[in-house]
């Protein structure tokens, strides 16, 4: 009887199961429809980010991720008719589904990880695809957390509403999270709207963070409308739609000009990625920067400039080296000028009491009497391109440093002093953390100079990611923005965050970039990241409420 008992119950299990397409895989019972939403989700959140850069649809990216966690299943029964409402996930089906939307999501927006380590970390193809993987499944544990929070919330009486509400919220935790812990925030969704510059005044206050909260509470309204009764939607879908369109329209009410006074020439050296560089080519290459830096394209011979910049490249410019401190002296001699060059330093900068034989990614400052005043290193360092983390667990991986780079970090984010230019210098990846960025205007800095390589990136849209990201420290810290790359954009960018000049991609020119010096502070400069630790704390009190009054039922 028993026996009979169970296996009437299987075959109704089976039947419902034919009914209402859940996934069984793995045991999460998750609904096939919230499958179907989080890949349309994952889908919309690469394609707001260059390149193809649909900012626009970030204004409803998320919302389907949203639909999909706050109905992922059917009531606790199976045994239930297809027309019941489904349910909210529970915290670990809440954690799988955006755990998943994660990973595609940064394999299609973080693709490039794959070509700049087969073709320049050395890495085999298989292995190659397999560190691409495993980044992705890192990175997206941040997409989860954010899953399980939602889910978590949702849970019990007017559970949707309170999820809705506090999704903006955890969404900023899970930014916050990605930044502090694994020190990748690549593309925070607030940088899809990066060049609206009127609503990019909030991140004056709040950083980028919350430029996302903005993104994600229109979000909310368009996920709302789809989990009400039908005659409450069409009005909560004319509230999203007109919030969206109003919002974007900001991109359209351009702010007067920023003033200028100064101009800098941001040379772009275009110099490959190569092994076994001889004598001839380093004197070559050498000799045809001189002459682009003495007669920039469609410049005036003998044109003064405020300042001179060399990107950070593949070169093997050592500062110590006298060969290459002898063209770079007779250059700022030559010219009359400042010059700010990508280059190897050997010897610290700081006055600790660290080995000389230490290598660091470094920026030179040399004055116009060709001294050598003072230097910038790299505080920031890319994991397994610049060093190895965990190297005694790690041996093996030197095989990447070894073919990019094996740095030690610097110890100061002071800025340097060019005849009394206070410029705040990061190089390459740096520019991506953003309280991080603001010390050196905290510090005084007038003008943010980011020098970098972004050949490493191939032909693939990370240059322009890179390029949107540091755009925002622009408008965070109010100051101009003077971006030197390798391989391009050269960029000079203004205080709201607009290239105001720019030179094309893949070629050896020179860029007259317009500039002014900058003082004051903005309130994100001097306090930081206070408003994604506050959407933390309030985000932590209404998980801690939500078990409390479980527990109290």
């Amino acid at each position: 009887m028993l026996s009979d008992t169970g296996e009437g119950e299987q075959s109704g299990e089976r039947k419902s199961r034919a009914r209402n397409p859940i996934c069984y895989a793995c045991g999460v019972k998750i609904h096939s429809s919230a499958w179907r939403l989080m890949l349309l989700s994952a889908g919309l959140q690469v394609v707001i980010f260059p390149l193809p850069g649909l900012y626009w649809l970030s204004w409803i990216a998320v919302a389907p991720l949203l639909i999909a966690l706050l109905r992922a299943r059917a009531p606790e029964t199976l045994q239930v008719d297809a027309a019941v409402r489904l349910a909210p996930a529970s915290p670990w089906q809440g954690f799988v589904l955006a755990y998943a939307c994660g990973i595609i999501w940064y394999l299609g927006t973080c693709y490039w990880v794959f070509d700049t380590m087969h073709r320049y970390g050395g890495l085999a193809i298989p292995v190659a695809l397999l560190v691409l993987m495993a980044a992705s499944m890192h990175e997206a544990l941040y997409h989860g957390l954010f899953g399980l929070l939602l889910a978590t919330a949702a849970r019990g009486k007017v559970g949707q509403r309170r999820a809705l509400v506090l999704a903006p919220l955890f969404w900023v935790v899970a930014e916050l999270a990605r930044t502090r812990i694994s020190a990748f925030p690549w593309e925070l969704l607030g940088y899809a709207q990066t060049g609206n510059p009127t609503l990019t005044r909030i991140a004056t206050l709040t950083g980028v963070y919350g430029l996302s909260l903005e993104i994600m509470l229109v979000n909310s309204v368009f996920a709302a409308a789809f989990l009400v009764a039908k005659e409450r939607r069409r009005w909560l879908l004319v509230a999203a739609f007109a919030a969206a369109i109003l919002l974007q329209a900001g991109q359209w009410l351009a702010p007067p000009a920023a003033p200028t006074d100064k101009t800098a020439l941001l040379v772009q050296t275009n110099v490959p990625a190569q092994e076994g560089w001889t004598i001839e080519y380093f004197q070559g290459t050498l000799r045809d920067l001189t002459w682009i830096s003495l007669h920039p394209p469609g410049g005036k011979d003998g044109q003064q400039f405020n300042l001179i910049v060399w990107p950070e490249s593949p070169s093997p410019f050592f500062l110590n080296d006298a060969s290459f401190r002898e063209v770079v002296a007779a250059l700022a001699q030559q010219s009359r000028t400042w010059l700010l060059v990508g280059s190897i330093g050997v010897e610290s900068a700081s006055a600790s009491s660290r080995h000389t034989s230490e290598v660091f990614n470094s920026a030179g400052l040399i004055s116009p009497a060709g001294e050598l005043t003072a230097r910038y290193d790299k505080v920031h360092l890319v994991p397994f391109g610049e060093y190895v983390p965990f190297k005694s667990v790690l041996p093996f991986m030197d095989m990447l440093t070894d073919q990019v780079g094996n740095f030690a970090r610097g110890a100061s984010r002071e800025p340097v002093d060019a005849g009394g230019q206070r410029l705040g210098v990061s190089i390459c990846y740096e520019s991506i953390f953003p309280d991080e960025a603001r010390e050196p205007v905290r510090r005084g800095a007038g003008v943010l100079v980011n020098i970098t390589n972004d050949g490493w990136y191939g032909d693939s849209g990370a240059w322009k990611q890179h390029l949107q990201m540091t755009q925002m420290r622009a408008v965070e810290n109010g100051r101009w923005l003077l971006v030197g790359t390798n391989t391009g954009m050269t960029a000079s960018v203004d205080p709201y965050g607009r290239i105001v000049a720019a030179t094309g991609r893949k070629m050896r020119t020179a860029l007259a970039a317009p500039y002014g010096l900058l003082s004051g502070t903005t309130f994100y400069t001097r306090h930081g990241d206070w408003f994604a630790y506050l959407c933390a704390i309030i985000s932590v009190g209404a998980i801690i409420a939500r078990f409390l009054r479980t527990s109290s039922q």
